[in-house]
């Protein structure tokens, strides 16, 4: 016969109780402790994580009044909240038995006890176990998850082949639980992709986890991933699961890896490895099964050879490698998007007789875009926001390409290289001179931008 897969400890001051009861269980369960000395149980706790804990009533000579197991009752659930704990005591009075479930307790047995009542009494607290584990994952799911419900992602918008050769990839790799790097500049839509690979996986149905590693301190990257138990520092009031915990089944995604430091690589390459994690102040391990999906704008080959990123954590990460073109190689979809933002916004702004002209479309449509997808989105809708008739024109986009001036009605003449050159000027001034802010206010990476300066000669 299989065994339950459950951790129980037994503590009574009985060393024939013990002996007895550990007999018994080990039949039944994957792990037993026992232990004599009640003070040892706050240790004990830190190292398993118990399904199930008998605790008797009464350990010292001469006392049965029980408050000894209700002190020791106490201690347990602040410790963990969700633990489980069954009263075993050789006096069964009604007051006692009303005060311990008042407390916390589940379950209330006198010894001598019936094995077959014992093992109910146990199995029923497992079923209570799984549903506060559940209710645990779910308020910290649900927690993590709050500020994507008003999201609304949608599906590519594209019929460029660059875009064409994404979406071939995606339908490949998805119904696979092979690890996925995604590479592109920023606004490219790496988290849409990630989003519609899950959507496409056999792990549709649970969890999609994203975790902005660059916007993760680094004190704060273990407690945010793996999770805490309480009192592990000074904040850790509760206990609290990490991403991957919160990814169960399902799928993480670890946005802009490009930032980890070493030290954090290697920590997060063991998890990869081990798929299993330790809490910050708990020595048990967790196991966790999850569908991995990384992205960056970053220069990840050229990091492993300047010894910034680890090559084993690399190739890793990347079984399955996605290229994103920015919307520069895939300016064929630019209409496509302008219509799609215009419908979006017209609508969320409730200005349905908005109208934009094929010629400020066709100058949209040769602008390089060095914020991508995201960048054009954000104009759209600034200028739809803006906007006071029933149709625009290149004048309410103007602002946005640093001030451009429009001269007479020559709009189709304009210079959009130089429209570039004085938006990355713009930016680098706004930011007094550090490329790092200027990259990132313009929505590309640090080394698209020293590109582009070289390409202008700044």
């Amino acid at each position: 016969m299989s065994k339950t897969e459950a951790s129980i400890l037994i503590v009574d001051d009985d060393l024939d109780v013990l002996v007895s009861a550990q007999i018994f269980l080990k039949q039944l369960f994957t792990e037993v402790r026992v232990e004599q000395r009640p003070d040892k149980i706050p240790e004990l706790m830190e190292i398993i994580d118990f399904d199930v804990i008998l605790l008797d009533m009464n350990f010292t000579k001469g006392k049965n009044d029980g408050e000894e197991g209700i002190y020791w009752l106490n201690r347990i659930l602040s410790i963990n909240p969700a633990a489980v704990v069954i009263f075993i005591t050789a006096y069964g009075g009604i007051d006692i038995a009303v005060q311990a479930m008042k407390v916390g307790c589940f379950d209330f047995l006198i010894k001598p006890w019936k094995n077959d009542k014992l093992l109910g009494s146990i199995l029923a607290g497992l079923q209570l176990r799984k549903s506060k584990l559940e209710v645990e994952k779910l308020r910290f799911t649900n927690d993590t998850l709050d500020q994507e419900i008003n999201q609304h992602f949608k599906e590519f918008v594209g019929n460029s082949l660059a875009i064409q050769k994404v979406f071939g990839l995606i339908e490949k790799v998805a119904t696979t639980d092979a690890d996925v790097l995604i590479l592109g500049e920023n606004g490219t839509g790496k988290e849409l992709i990630a989003r519609e690979i899950h959507k496409q996986s056999n792990r549709k149905n649970e969890a999609f986890i994203p975790v902005d590693l660059g916007a993760i301190h680094e004190n704060l990257f273990e407690s945010e991933l793996f999770g805490h138990v309480k009192g592990a520092f000074t904040d850790a009031h509760t206990h609290k699961a990490g991403r991957f915990e919160l990814a169960q089944k399902g799928t993480i995604f670890l946005d802009e890896i490009g930032n980890l430091s070493l030290p954090l690589q290697a920590k997060l390459l063991s998890v990869l490895q081990n798929r299993r994690v330790n809490r910050i102040g708990s020595g048990k391990e967790i196991p966790v099964d999850f569908r991995l999906i990384c992205a960056t704008n970053m220069p990840l080959y050229e990091m492993v050879q300047q010894g910034e990123f680890r090559e084993d954590l690399l190739y890793r990460i990347n079984v399955v490698e996605i290229k994103v073109p920015s919307l520069k190689e895939r300016s064929g979809d630019i209409p496509l998007l302008v219509s799609f933002f215009m419908k979006k916004f017209t609508k969320k702004y409730n200005k349905p007789k908005l109208k934009l002209p094929q010629n400020v479309i066709n100058l949209l449509s040769k602008y390089s875009w060095p914020g991508n997808i995201r960048e054009l989105g954000h104009l759209i809708e600034r200028a739809v926001i803006l906007s006071d008739g029933i149709k625009l024109n290149f004048q309410d986009f103007a602002s946005d390409f640093s001030n451009t001036k429009i001269q007479g009605n020559t709009e189709d003449n304009l210079n959009l290289e130089e429209m570039e050159k004085k938006h990355i000027l713009k930016a680098i001034s706004r930011n007094k001179g550090n490329i790092t802010k200027a990259a990132k206010d313009l929505g590309i990476a640090r080394t698209a931008l020293y590109r582009r300066l070289e390409k202008y000669g700044l």
